[in-house]
């Protein structure tokens, strides 16, 4: 049980370190909830039609939220994607616990940009809007990074 705790405490200490770096933006609701968002980046796509997307929300407020739905400019369509096991799952909402952080990251939980108008290039943002149940939406500036680009040596 120890041993969990542990792996619990340094991957929550993991995501807010990450929340430090980069660009925040925030917001709150009128129920509680104290969203702060950074880590944004989208490594540069390799399909034309195609990408991924990365952040971490955290949330310091004392009630929950939930991300319910992405939307941006440069897709037709933005899905959120839940990671079980080996396999990938979109999901129509990712929770956002009070006190908390939604982590988004390669190989885990992470957005999907589908239907690309364009394809974005290394050095360019992304305007991308997150929905929420509680909060009013954010609007997070998402940089295109290098297609290998890896936030644990990148920070």
């Amino acid at each position: 049980m120890r041993r969990l705790s542990t792996v619990t405490a340094m991957a929550l200490a993991g995501a807010l370190a990450l929340t430090a770096c980069g660009s925040s933006d925030s917001g709150d609701s009128p129920d509680g909830a104290a969203l702060f968002v950074g880590s944004a980046y989208m490594p540069q796509p390799v399909s034309d039609s195609m990408a991924a997307g990365f952040l971490v929300i955290t949330n310091k407020g004392a009630t929950d939220d939930v991300l319910t739905r992405v939307t941006s400019d440069i897709a037709g369509e933005v899905t959120m994607h839940r990671t079980v096991g080996q396999t990938m799952e979109e999901a129509q909402r990712l929770d956002i616990p009070a006190h908390g952080a939604l982590v988004l990251q390669s190989g885990a939980d992470h957005l999907m940009f589908e239907q690309l108008k364009r394809k974005p290039r290394e050095g360019e943002k992304v305007s991308v809007l997150l929905h929420f149940a509680k909060t009013s939406p954010i609007t997070v500036e998402m940089p295109v990074k290098p297609a290998t680009y890896n936030p644990k040596t990148g920070h």
